[in-house]
């Protein structure tokens, strides 16, 4: 039987923040998949290697984690004053499926680099040293990001001293800042309120923070479900009982959000929304080993993606995170001591993280216009990623 040979797409390996992903031009994909549908989907699956039951990605580019298991799709942009259009893919590991249903916003710092170096921006909006200012189209939740990208004789500088705790070497500093972050799904509070007593049969009931911003997100008190805040990847993702009961609270948030109609519909949307859990100032090791003290964070918060405990924390997560602890009477918001705050630094496994937002209560409704925090970005490989027919 004759097989036929792969077919070789352009394509750029790129970290950003603390995830990596393959970066597409849109018009270097195959027709089929220059448009949504089953064969975009399963070109993205077959690139990445899922699904894999093994869990390893050995015949893909993905790295078997929520952080390295991703796709983005880039274009100029069809919307006014905007220079790229941004699709985010996050491809399930073990599942035969991509969710489309949010961002990633360690992500969203290669996109400008990317955007730069292959032409996707209108060279007059690119000094030839300084900071290009890139404004980005984010597709999945039709949001405006602005990413701040430094340019040395003309190209996107790569290198620097900017440290980001959950990345092994410095680089160069991108600021993101998230225009108006609450997600295009809703309300920033769908449930009209900062604070709800969630009802998870089985778990129990305590008070929850159910918030659209940046990504769909639902705190919780560590205490409430027995944790510390402080613990690592290995104290939960060795746990079966723990990531059930933690699946278990994110169906049935997602339901009292109004994302699904019911829990069962949590399974086909492994994206969104993410549960997380906060506790006050708490002295801890990182998993690198570096000693965070009470002196170098407001809070503590662990953040479970794709049914895991994250390495750090996702982009998104940050900016909710931000946005939460900016409006008086969040989970968040309590954690961190309470009170006005238009910023905050939170230790997660890896490390800390400073993000801001500035909220502001207009007709009754909280708003946030923006949230900013700093990456990094850099290629990793560029060329062609060959894909069987």
């Amino acid at each position: 039987m004759a097989h036929l040979p792969q077919i070789r797409i352009p394509a750029t390996y790129m970290r950003g923040g603390t995830s990596k992903g393959v970066f597409f031009s849109l018009t270097d994909l195959p027709p089929a998949a220059q448009v949504a549908g089953p064969e975009r989907d399963a070109l993205l699956l077959r690139v990445i290697g899922s699904p894999d039951p093994y869990a390893k990605h050995t015949d893909g580019m993905g790295g078997a984690t929520s952080s390295t298991s991703k796709t983005v799709i880039l274009s100029k942009s069809t919307q006014a004053d905007h220079d790229v259009d941004y699709l985010f893919g996050q491809v399930a590991i073990d599942k035969p499926f991509v969710d489309w249903s949010g961002n990633c916003g360690n992500l969203t710092a290669a996109v400008g680099s990317f955007a730069i170096s292959n032409g996707l921006i209108d060279p007059n909006r690119v000094p030839h040293n300084g900071t290009a200012v890139v404004r980005i189209w984010q597709a999945n939740i039709q949001k405006t990001i602005i990413a701040h990208v430094p340019i040395t004789d003309g190209e996107v500088q790569e290198t620097g001293d900017f440290e980001l705790d959950g990345v092994t070497f410095p680089a160069a500093e991108v600021q993101v800042e998230f225009l108006d972050p609450a997600d295009g799904e809703g309300a920033m509070f769908p449930t009209g309120n900062v604070v709800d007593v969630l009802e998870v049969p089985g778990v129990g009931s305590f008070n929850a923070t159910m918030i659209n911003a940046g990504i769909p997100t639902i705190f919780i008190n560590a205490a409430d479900i027995n944790y510390v805040g402080t613990e690592l990847q290995d104290d939960i993702n060795n746990d079966d009982k723990a990531l059930t009961m933690f699946e278990t609270i994110r169906a049935y948030g997602a339901v009292k959000m109004g994302l699904i109609k019911h829990i069962d519909e949590a399974a086909a949307r492994q994206h969104t929304p993410k549960v997380a859990f906060v506790a006050p100032a708490t002295e801890y090791v990182s998993s690198s080993g570096k000693a965070v003290t009470t002196a170098d964070i407001d809070l503590v918060v662990r953040a479970l993606s794709m049914g895991k405990l994250h390495h750090a924390m996702m982009g998104t997560a940050a900016v909710a995170i931000g946005t939460a602890a900016a409006i008086p009477g969040t989970l968040v918001n309590l954690a961190a001591g309470g009170g006005e705050r238009s910023a905050v630094r939170f230790g997660h496994p890896s490390g800390t993280l400073r993000v801001g937002a500035e909220a502001q209560l207009v007709d009754g409704q909280w708003q946030v216009k923006k949230a900013i925090m700093s990456r990094s970005a850099r290629v990793l490989m560029e060329g062609q990623v060959r894909v069987p027919q």
